[in-house]
């Protein structure tokens, strides 16, 4: 007994040092994540026993589990812009619609067809569809193939909705006049500056008046301000937007006329108010000031760089504008530890593992995402060579 014990102890050992090994030669291999092995004993075997208590002996020992560290690991910054990694929990989607694995290794690259691919050439998946309305990515569905050509002219976008964050001050005279411009695009990519003109009329009164050039304008006289839009803005006594136009606070809808260069007008929305009903312009005691302005739309233009933010986005330059045209898709399971390592730095799905979550980064528990970076291996040397030292010297004892 005491050799067969032995035999299984020389084998468990040789076990350890195999993942020691393993561990140690993927050192430097991206977001590379740590086995770690565990012991458990034989069944013993039962002999004769004296009063109530019995006398067992032990056969041995097995390997009990061999499991993955998902610890996070640290952080390299390349300067590569399609690089990118994990911090916190979560994977990325590689494969095909029938075919998918995860993997947290972000050396991401476009092919010569423009499809964003792993090293080995494996497609990233992600969401590639856009809201024509607000612009931002369509988050909901069955991730595809990221595909950005390159040398793509981008078709121009025009410009259908505005935000202002404005303060106009509370202890201005009336008269005072405040204005902030706006620049928009038309329908065929062109550029056009309009202004914000805000008037003061007494106590927590402003009127605007949003205007054009009139070169810009079909039939408008150069040198002149054509005028799109008009109404009245009332702050409560706080100082927060209350009505606009005589109307309880709500977005402003302004029609554009046809632009000089061939262009259609359209619709512009001027969004006033958040989703919580608060409004973005307020009237406080503090000087009259333009704190942020955004708007959709974009001009024609040659992909001339891809980078990829901290939320997965992938922002493309077009003619100098930069647009986002797709996001990564991210997922994460309930139990990490029943992925099976499937080399290249892949991970395959298991019933042990969980239904997996898929979403995108920052929500729902999955990490956010650090660009032009890439994860290095968790592995400890220290730890790795000490164990090591144990593995070996319990392997000369048995």
């Amino acid at each position: 007994m005491s050799f067969s014990a032995a035999l299984t102890g020389l084998a468990a050992n040789q076990q350890k040092l195999a993942v020691i090994g393993n561990n140690l030669a993927n050192i430097n291999t991206v977001a590379f994540k740590a086995s770690d092995i565990r012991f458990g004993d034989l069944l013993s075997q039962s002999s004769s026993s004296s009063g109530n208590n019995p006398a067992q002996v032990g056969i041995g020992v097995t390997t009990g589990t061999i499991t993955s560290n998902f610890t996070q690991g640290g952080i390299d910054s390349t300067g590569v812009n399609t690089h990118v990694a994990i911090q916190g929990n979560g994977f990325f989607m590689v494969g095909t619609d029938d075919t998918q694995s995860y993997t947290r290794a972000g050396d991401f690259s476009f092919n010569r067809d423009g499809q964003l691919v792993t090293s080995d050439g494996f497609p990233v998946l992600g969401y590639t569809q856009i809201d024509p309305v607000n612009g931002d990515v369509i988050t909901t569905g069955q991730p595809q193939a990221i595909v950005v050509s390159p040398g793509t002219l981008r078709q121009p976008v025009p410009t259908n909705l505005i935000k202002t964050v404005v303060n106009l001050d509370a202890g201005a005279q009336v008269g005072d006049v405040f204005a902030s411009p706006v620049r928009l695009y038309d329908s065929l990519g062109a550029s056009h500056n309009a202004t914000v003109t805000y008037t003061k009329n007494g106590n927590g009164a402003w009127a605007y008046a949003i205007t054009l050039p009139g070169e810009d304008v079909a039939g408008g006289a150069a040198g002149a301000q054509v005028q799109v839009a008009a109404g009245n803005l009332a702050f409560d006594a706080q100082g927060n937007l209350a009505q606009v136009n005589g109307a309880a606070l709500a977005d402003v809808v302004i029609a554009l006329p046809a632009w000089a260069n061939g262009a259609a007008g359209g619709n512009l929305t001027w969004d006033l108010a958040n989703d919580a009903g608060v409004g973005s312009i307020t009237g406080f005691r503090a000087p009259s000031t333009t704190a942020s302005t955004s708007r959709n739309g974009s001009p024609a233009g040659a992909l001339t760089n891809v980078r990829i933010n901290s939320r997965g986005e992938i922002e493309a330059s077009f003619g100098g504008e930069a647009v986002v045209v797709g996001q990564l898709a991210m997922v994460t399971v309930n139990n990490p530890q029943g992925l099976i390592k499937a080399g290249g730095n892949l991970y395959t799905l298991t019933e042990a593992a969980g239904e997996p979550n898929i979403g995108v980064a920052g929500e729902g528990g999955r990490g956010t995402l650090t660009g032009a970076a890439l994860e290095r291996s968790n592995i400890d040397i220290a730890r790795e060579f000490t164990q090591m030292i144990l593995a070996q010297r319990g392997y000369q004892a048995n």
